[in-house]
């Protein structure tokens, strides 16, 4: 009896160690299938409604009417390759805009300069889409892809 006492001793903390391995590692991107979780903020100077339609290859996340300071969030898991890519239009008056909100190589690759994101937090602005930092440093501010 003693001797199953010491095995589960043993095994609870070891199994207890791999679970929190396993959490962090995914969370750093490190793993496949890591969960992220984007939001994006409309925050237009002009105070502006902003119109968002995002989709990927598989999944079209409908067209999403954003008031100032409104937020639209969606969840997803990165793919197993890695090429994961979140494609979103932005409309407001006058203005028409494209910019891949999440892509794998991006924001789950531990080497790109902006880093890995499980929560990927995105303040949209007229000249550009920031994603903002958890430390509340500077955000990180792209050029859109598409900005007729």
């Amino acid at each position: 009896m003693a001797s199953s006492r010491n095995h589960n001793f043993i095994f609870m903390p070891i199994s207890f160690l791999m679970i929190i391995a396993t959490m962090s590692l995914t969370s750093a991107g490190l793993l496949p299938f890591s969960e992220k979780h984007v939001v994006i903020i409309n925050k237009l100077v002009t105070r502006a409604t902003l119109i968002v339609h995002c989709k990927n290859k598989g999944e079209d996340k409908g067209v999403i009417s954003l008031g100032p300071g409104d937020s639209f969030d969606f969840r997803f898991r990165v793919n197993l390759r890695k090429t994961t890519v979140y494609t979103c239009s932005f409309a407001w008056p006058g203005n028409t805009a494209t910019f891949d909100i999440f892509r794998a190589d991006r924001d789950d690759n531990p080497k790109s300069k902006v880093g890995v994101c499980s929560e990927c937090i995105w303040s949209i602005y007229e000249p550009a889409p920031c994603r903002d930092r958890r430390d509340g440093g500077q955000p990180n501010c792209f050029q859109w892809d598409g900005f007729p």
